[in-house]
Formats: structure tokens, sequence, C-alpha cells
């Protein structure tokens, strides 16, 4: 048994001997599997398309955080953007300067853009970049009205006054400034104070992004002051952006081992064999793209009032009540985000307080029309933002609503008020019924509309008498009884 036992345990042990490498090899393995991850890194794009506005910052913020908690190496921006809300685009740019991971804003595919508010947003980045056949410019803020570069007439005339002598002392040549026209080599200024301190601030601004990141001051200037453009090839060469890039890769070839400044000291970008993860926008941010459009929170808060106002009509419907407050309140949660004049709310909730004021009191239509004009010129002040406003057609559909409601409301008034009154204490004086028994000491009891009444009377009556109603008290009738010829004309019971 022993002979046979020591090849037997021979083999169970070189078995063990063999799982043991096979274990070992394969935690190496991942092990080493491992280590190049941590060598490779992870780089975080983020996608921003379309009009930046209150989802769009809101997505940035939550990609940025989650890039962060990757523990990645770079967040990579791809951009196309027209321009948008002033408030989301600082609030986005504020992300962006306080990153603890750097942030390349690559404005791609071909044909993409960078305008206005995207503008910023590249100054801004530790690293910018474009795609050939794309462009960026035109930061003028476009709240102050009017083409860039306008002048004002009566500045024109003021600087025309002034500049009249210098020039005709100079050399004789004052065409430009005889005729009124600003001089084109001279930066915008702005020709309201307004203007002046909305375009001074957002230069400024510029400025001292293009300074952080060591880029064109000058011309970032010139974007906001004069809405110039370049194209990418352009932007390289006069040092407004790093890198022109044909994709991602290239993009992430071209910027491996280059230094950026960071919010705390510097840092060196390790770009190289990435592994890109892509983090789109959520049901969260597409929902709140959705009722932030201006258009569709008015609707919804439109919506909300009427709902709430024919719950608290018909008590008991339930469902208006439940779709007026569920808009109402999604309505509000926009209006928080939005750029919204409560001067304008007011007036739209004035207007259809007045609307309805007029169902309720003879005011012969003053309440109407007056609730009519304030919901229309509260509608298009409501909205106080540069890229934002509600559609005009959409006022004037529901304000045309509106007003047919109020006509309609106020035709059948109207009518109502022409008729014979059918109900109440009125109604009952001449009504006709019949005695249901024999008056006992002058009180007995009718049957009049289809009901039994308590009745009393200074004359005899019998069952089945035909009366007359004279007169009320509380809710015992007076009457007198009927002739048998007006009996024969027919009896109101």
């Amino acid at each position: 048994m022993k002979r046979l036992a020591t090849p037997f345990a021979h083999r169970i042990l070189i078995w063990c001997l063999l799982l043991l490498v096979g274990a070992g090899w394969a935690l190496f393995s991942h092990a080493q599997e491992n280590g190049n991850n941590d060598e490779r890194g992870v780089g975080v794009v983020l996608d921003v398309e379309g009009a930046i506005g209150p989802a769009t910052s809101d997505y940035f913020a939550r990609g940025l955080q989650s890039a962060r908690e990757m523990n990645a190496e770079l967040v990579v921006v791809r951009m196309d953007t027209p321009g948008g809300l002033d408030t989301s685009m600082r609030d986005m740019i504020k992300a962006i300067l306080s990153s603890p991971v750097p942030v390349a804003t690559y404005v791609t595919p071909s044909g993409a853009r960078a305008a206005s508010a995207g503008t910023y947003l590249l100054y801004a980045s530790h690293v910018a970049a474009m795609t050939p056949a794309t462009n960026l410019g035109s930061a003028t803020p476009v709240q102050m009205g009017g083409p860039p570069g306008m002048p004002d007439e009566d500045q024109g005339e003021s600087d025309n006054g002034e500049d009249n002598g210098a020039n005709e002392a100079a050399d004789g040549d004052a065409e430009t400034t005889d005729e009124g026209e600003a001089d084109p080599s001279e930066p915008r200024r702005g020709s309201t104070a307004m203007e002046r301190k909305v375009l001074e601030d957002a230069a400024a601004y510029i400025r001292g992004l293009a300074e952080l990141r060591g880029r064109n001051a000058d011309w970032a200037e010139a974007a906001v002051r004069e809405a110039v453009n370049l194209t990418a090839t352009d932007a390289l060469e006069k040092n407004v952006i790093d890198v022109v890039a044909e994709d991602i890769r290239d993009l992430l070839g071209q910027i491996h081992g280059r230094t950026v400044k960071m919010d705390v000291g510097e840092r060196e970008l390790n770009t190289e064999n990435l592994e890109l993860v892509e983090i789109e926008p959520d049901w969260r941010t597409r929902l709140l793209s959705v009722i932030t459009n201006p258009n569709i929170a008015y609707i919804l808060m439109l919506v909300g009032i009427y709902g709430i106002i024919f719950e608290l009509a018909n008590p008991g419907s339930i469902f208006p009540g439940v779709v007026g407050a569920i808009s109402l309140v999604l309505a509000l949660y926009a209006f928080q985000v939005l750029p919204i004049n409560y001067a304008g709310l007011a007036l739209i909730v004035l207007g259809i307080g007045f609307m309805i004021a007029e169902a309720f009191l003879p005011s012969f239509g003053i309440l109407g029309i007056g609730g009519v004009a304030a919901f229309v010129v509260g509608s298009i002040i409501m909205v106080d933002g540069t890229n934002l406003h509600i559609s005009i057609p959409l006022i004037g559909g529901t304000a045309l609503v509106s007003a047919v409601f109020f006509i309609w409301v106020l035709s059948k008034l109207m009518k109502l008020r022409g008729r014979q009154v059918t109900t109440g204490r009125e109604e009952l004086i001449g009504a006709r019924g019949e005695a249901l028994k024999d008056f006992t000491k002058g009180s007995g009891r009718v049957w009049l509309h289809s009901e039994s009444w308590l009745a009393q009377s200074q004359m005899p009556i019998s069952k089945g008498d035909a009366v007359r109603v004279t007169g009320m008290n509380g809710l015992t009738l007076t009457v007198e009884p009927v002739s048998d010829q007006e009996t024969s004309t027919g009896v109101a019971t």
C-alpha cells in the first residue's frame, strides 16, 4: 500500500504546484494589466452643441465632477455653438477655472463654430483647439441692439465738432468726420450708458481670460467690440488657439507633454494612449433643456394657471388641478434659471385675473379688454434675455384664444341678463301649483315644481284646487285659489 501511495502523493503535489503557478501567473498578468491601465490614463469627453443655457451649464458641471471622481487626465469638450446665455457661460467658465482636471475645448466637426459664448469658453480652457474649416468670434453681447460698430448720432456730432479743428490743423483731410461717420479704426465704445457698461464688462472679462492663458488679448477684445471672426488656421497663427487637429486622437498626440497652468501650480499633460470615456446628456439634462425653453416655460405657466382656475371653479374635477399644479411647478423651476422680468410675469397674472373678473363683474368689457392688453404686454417683456425670448406668434395665438374666450363669456352673460329669472323667490311669485290636502286653519301643503311646499291662505282651499303663489315668508308660501277660468289654461306643477 505504501508503494502505491507514494506515486499518487507525488501526482497530487505536482498538480498543486501547477495550480499555484497558474494562479500566480494570472495574478501577475492581472496586476500588469492594471498597471498598464493606470499608466494609460482616462480622458473624459463632453459634448456642447447648440445654444448654451442652464441645461448645458448643469450637464457641463456634472461632467467635470465625474472627471474629477474618475481621476481623469483630461476633459475634452467637443463644441459647436452659436452662443447662449451670459449667466450660463460664466458658470461654465468658473467651473473650468476651478477644475483640478485640465480642460481642452475642441471646436469640431468641420463646419462647426464657437461663436459668442463659445469664444469665451475657448479662451478660458487650458487647451484651445479647432478642426480645419471651423471658426470662432462674434463675441459682442447682442442685447445692446443694433449692428456692431453702429455709432450714436449725438456722439457722432459731438466727436465731429471736437475733431474738426485738429484734423484741419493737421492736414486738412477730414472727410470722414465732416460727414459725421465713425472712424472704423476706432474700437467700439457704446453709444448709451447701458451699452457701454455691458460692452466694457465683456471686453475686460475676455481680456482677463486671454491674459490668464497667454493668448492674443487684443484680438479677444476686438471680437467683443467689433464682432470679428477667425478661421482655425488664422486663429492658430494669431495665437488665439493652441492646436489645429484633424480629430481627437490627433489632438491628444499634439498636446502630449504640454505644460498647462492650473488653479494651483502647473501640470504636464500625459495624453498618450488615453482611454476616452464619453459622458452623454442624461434624462435630467434633456428635461431641463426642454422646460427652460422660454416658449415651453410660457405654455407650462398658462396650463398651470388655467388648470388651477378650472379646479377652483369646479371642485372635485381633480384632473385639471393635478395637471395645473405639475405644470406650474415645472414653469416656476424654469423661471428660476431663466432671466425673467417679474413685472412681465405680474402683468400676465393680472391680465388673466381681469379676464376672469369680467365673467363676474358688470364692467361691460373694460376688464376684459384691459386683461388682454396686460396679458400681451406681460408676455412680450417677461423673458429679459439676450438670445432668449417668447415667440411672438405664440403670444399672439394665446392672446387670441384668451380674447375669444372672453368674448364668448361676455356674450353668454349678456344673454343671461336678458332672460327671465328662473330660480329663487322671484321665480316662485306667480307660479301655479295644486293643493295636496284641504287647508286647515288657513294652512296646508301644495305641490309646486315637483316639490311639496308648506302654504298658507286667507281663503278656503280644498284638496286638488289650483293655487297661485302671491308671497313667500321663509319657506312658507302664501297662496290663493285660482278661478276655474284660469285653471282651464293649465296648472304649473
